[in-house]
């Protein structure tokens, strides 16, 4: 790992210590991530979408555990995607922004620990077949090749620097032969959506490197980050898929998605490596709830291009369990028990702890980690200790808390949202709003007069973290 910052002491929310029953460890895994784009939680049929077919994604349910209860930190992709790499809150980060464009000044700074380098540093092989959305090479930081996947502990990449609807979005590719000004990379297409790779769609493209990248591996311990670019707007879907859904475009899109991961699953059995493979599924943030019965030529015709965050309230940008409740499966045939619904709640900042302990990678501890070690909800047969009760920030647009959970209780600070009227609520930081969520799916009883004293003890807590998050600075302000 390379040289980090400041010393900070370590900090972690919860209970990280577990405590293992059996000294011995099995050969370290390996590591499938898949982390699709604007999903939400009612987009799948083992959530109870009607319509939408993903039986592979059941499959890996049935094989796992399903977390009923799964949160992103941020309800948009650079901030949700900094925090599933590296386990911290995204206002760490230095940002400044939830979505880092093409020409951002900044990106994940290159101290900071992420998931792909602590496992290449105990001997994985490490890639990424998808979307990156954590920097781009441009003039306002001189094109630094710092910004992008191989700079942060990736070996190989194929997948775009941004979220392919920008006008400068690029498909990129690892082991540039020189001709490209972005050292290291290859350019393969520009201006997506793209003619040069006629009917195949991202989806495709990234399936295929990503199994290539799995057969090439299946001797050494492997790390495959796959984060499609789907069902992000605009949708794009391969000939194959089109219109095979009675769910319109949405359905074909997710339906070639749930195949695709049907692909990459069945390549790891094809090469012998399905029972040590840790499988793990989820969305970087809620769905695209805008409805327009117009088309336009960015866009198309957004009418069908909705998605469900049913049971929940809200989306994508929000604020609401809309915008950070997402689907959540880990699957690991060798160690995990099938077919588990489990309620705790967890998030994706307890990624990077947990597989760092069942890997034996050392945690980095001069910075906070907020996440916590999962160990004991996926195999309590061998684990101890639980996490203590749930604690979690919501971020907004500007990476700062907006809303707290403890236990089943929420509270919000100040509401963001894709609709214009917030669904008839307003709130500031003097008018909290405060839900039961585990019994107020929707978050439609506001409790806050009626428990004033859980308000002040969880507003206090929000002020505390947000007020460490800020003292403690980013690596981009040392």
């Amino acid at each position: 790992m390379r040289a980090c910052g400041a010393m900070i002491p370590l900090l972690i929310l919860g209970n990280s210590c577990t405590t293992p029953k059996e000294v011995k460890r099995p050969e370290k895994p390996n590591v499938v991530l898949f982390y699709l784009d604007d999903s939400g939680y009612g987009d799948y049929a083992h959530n109870g979408n009607p319509v939408i077919k993903t039986p592979n994604i059941t499959k890996l349910k049935e094989g796992g555990v399903n977390f009923t209860q799964f949160y992103v930190s941020s309800p948009a992709c650079s901030a949700s995607r900094y925090s599933l790499l590296t386990g911290r809150y995204p206002g760490r980060s230095g940002l400044g922004s939830w979505v880092i464009g093409p020409g951002s000044a900044r990106y994940i700074h290159e101290n900071e620990v992420t998931l792909a380098e602590g496992l290449k540093s105990v001997g994985y092989k490490t890639g990424i077949f998808g979307k990156w959305h954590l920097g781009s090479p441009n003039e306002k930081n001189q094109f630094s090749e710092k910004s992008l996947p191989l700079a942060h502990g990736f070996d190989e990449w194929l997948g775009t620097n941004v979220s392919h609807d920008y006008d400068n979005a690029m498909l990129l590719k690892s082991d540039s032969n020189g001709k490209n000004p972005i050292p290291g990379y290859d350019l393969i297409a520009k201006d997506l959506p793209y003619d040069t790779l006629a009917s195949e769609s991202l989806t495709g493209v990234c399936t295929k490197a990503a199994i290539d990248f799995i057969k090439r591996n299946k001797e050494q311990p492997f790390f495959a980050y796959i984060p499609y670019n789907m069902p992000h707007l605009g949708l794009f879907v391969s000939d194959k898929f089109k219109g095979t859904s009675r769910n319109g475009f949405l359905g074909d899109v997710m339906e070639e998605v749930d195949a695709a991961i049907g692909e990459v699953c069945q390549a790891l059995e094809d090469v012998g490596v399905k029972e040590n493979t840790i499988v793990i599924f989820s969305s970087d943030n809620g769905p695209w709830i805008v409805f327009s019965d117009k088309s336009d030529t960015k866009y198309g015709d957004t009418r069908l291009q909705v998605g469900y965050a049913t049971p929940f309230r809200d989306g994508k940008g929000s604020t609401w369990e809309g915008g950070h409740r997402v689907a959540g499966i880990i699957n690991w045939p060798a160690e995990i028990k099938e077919n588990r619904n489990e309620q705790t709640p967890v998030s994706t900042l307890d990624i990077l702890p947990t597989i760092f302990a069942i890997a034996g990678v050392e945690m980095p501890t001069d910075r906070t980690i907020d996440g916590r070690d999962i160990r004991a909800l996926l195999m309590p047969e061998k684990y101890d200790n639980k996490p203590e009760d749930f604690e979690f920030l919501y971020s907004y647009s500007d990476n700062k808390p907006s809303a707290i959970r403890k236990g089943p209780w929420k509270l919000h600070v100040r509401i963001g949202s894709q609709t214009k009227n917030n669904y008839g609520f307003t709130a500031s930081r003097e008018t909290p709003l405060l839900f039961q969520v585990e019994e107020d799916l929707g978050e439609k009883v506001d409790v806050a007069v009626q428990q004033p004293e859980k308000v002040s003890v969880m507003r206090s807590e929000l002020e505390r973290l947000e007020q460490q998050i800020e003292e403690e600075g980013s690596f981009w302000d040392k």
